[in-house]
This record gives structure tokens, C-alpha cells and sequence, in this order.
């Protein structure tokens, strides 16, 4: 994790008053030493992997303060499930496409994406505050030749 991260993370924690704990510590040191994204399972999982003492209840008391903080996304990405994403302190105008196929999801940027979001969020008469687009998508490799490379994926006979 990023020295960065860290003090502004810091900062924050001290601007509402909340005090430094080992598991505190261990939960966003495993939230933001990857680029993946994560359930809160997931990263109690993580969190684990630093601190065994870590418990399930400071993960969800910690997930909407490290939300707040604007360091870390909470996602919907429809797949049932909310997902958190670390990524938007390094590429804060990301997208998402997520593979109908396997569930992956691949993350992209577009300066011309994200001008066209504004010229149309303008056009209506509103400025943008937060911006996400997901896209949901079918792979072609899986499609055309039976086989995902990226997944592992192989298509049943008619299913794709």
C-alpha cells in the first residue's frame, strides 16, 4: 500500500475521531494491497491473512468508513452482490466491463468516455458528481472458437 494512501487514510480516521487499531490497520492494509475487487467476505478473508483477530462485525463497521474516506468504491455491478473496488485512488474515472460468460470483470479508461459522459450529463442540465459505467458483455473468443483464454472457459454445444 501506497505511503499516500496510508496518511490520508490516517487523516481521515483522526478528522471523525476514530482511534488506530491493530485490526483497523490489518483490514486497510489488505484493502488496498491489491487491485482486485473484493467482497467484504473477501477482504475479511485478507484482513485475516494479516491479523487473525480480525472479526467480521469491524470489517462492515470499517467498509463504510474507508467508503467515506472516497479511497475505496462500493460497487454494484449486478451480479447480486456488493463489490468494492481499490482502485479509483490510481484511475478514479474507470470503467467496467463484466464478462456475462465467466463473471470476470476488466477494468478500462477512455478519455473520450469520460468526455462524452460530461458533455451529455451537461447537455441535460446537470454536472456530474460521480460517474460509473458498466458494461455487460459476451466474450467473442468463447463464442467464435469455443475456448476463453482468460478464463478458462469452454462453451457447451449451443449454450453460447
Amino acid at each position: 500500500m501506497e505511503e499516500a494512501v496510508r496518511n490520508q487514510i490516517r487523516e481521515f480516521l483522526a478528522s471523525k475521531g476514530l482511534r488506530k487499531t491493530s485490526q483497523r490497520d490489518a483490514i486497510i492494509e489488505a484493502a488496498f494491497s491489491t487491485d482486485r475487487h473484493y467482497t467484504a467476505d473477501e477482504l475479511l478473508d485478507m484482513a485475516r491473512g494479516i491479523e487473525s483477530t480480525v472479526s467480521r462485525a469491524t470489517v462492515y463497521r470499517t467498509l463504510p468508513i474507508l467508503v467515506g474516506s472516497g479511497l475505496l468504491r462500493e460497487l454494484d455491478l449486478g451480479q447480486g452482490r456488493k463489490l468494492y473496488d481499490p482502485n479509483f485512488v490510481d484511475h478514479p474515472h474507470h470503467n467496467h466491463l463484466i464478462c456475462i460468460d465467466c463473471q470476470q470483470i476488466f477494468e478500462f479508461e477512455d478519455l473520450n468516455m469520460e468526455l462524452l459522459e460530461n458533455c451529455m450529463a451537461r447537455r441535460m442540465g446537470f454536472t456530474p458528481a460521480n460517474k460509473q459505467l458498466r458494461i455487460e458483455a459476451r466474450c467473442d473468443e468463447l463464442r467464435l472458437s469455443g475456448v476463453c483464454r482468460r478464463s478458462g472457459l469452454e462453451a457447451l454445444a449451443g449454450a453460447v
